[in-house]
């Protein structure tokens, strides 16, 4: 009678757990970077709701930027990622914490002159204390 063969041999899962290894190593590193750009995005939207305040107050206040944060109405509130965020000359910083970058971001977006009709033209993000590879693209310049 002819044996019918069933299953895998030893060797056929040994490469195939040894195929899933490798893939897992390269991948987790990368995995990793992913997590804390993620954990950024939360800076970066603290960022972009004073944006938007600091906009409307230039706009009522005569073409003058904020001085102060709590002149701006920004949320100075930390969170889980974000350590504080603050506005000095219309310039606002933002600190993270907890993300995994080490050390951690500052993150500063900084308005243009600001044009005659009570506008800012454009804005310009910057970071500092961190690896590139972590920061928002509209930070890296």
């Amino acid at each position: 009678m002819k044996r019918v063969q069933q299953g895998f041999t030893l060797i056929e899962l040994m490469i195939v757990v040894a195929i899933v290894g490798i893939l897992a190593a390269i991948a987790l590193p990368a995995y990793q970077d992913y997590v804390v750009r993620s954990k950024m995005s939360e800076a970066e939207a603290a960022i972009a709701a004073c944006k938007t305040s600091v906009a409307e107050y230039v706009a009522t206040h005569a073409n003058n930027l904020p001085a102060l944060t709590s002149d701006a109405g920004c949320s100075t509130t930390s969170t889980q990622y974000l350590a504080s965020l603050a506005v000095a000359a219309g310039v606002i910083t933002a600190t993270t914490q907890a993300t995994g970058a080490t050390p951690d971001c500052i993150l500063t977006l900084s308005p243009s002159a600001v044009s005659s009709d009570g506008t800012i033209q454009t804005w310009t993000g910057t970071y500092s204390a961190c690896n590139a590879k972590y920061v928002p693209s509209s930070f890296r310049g």
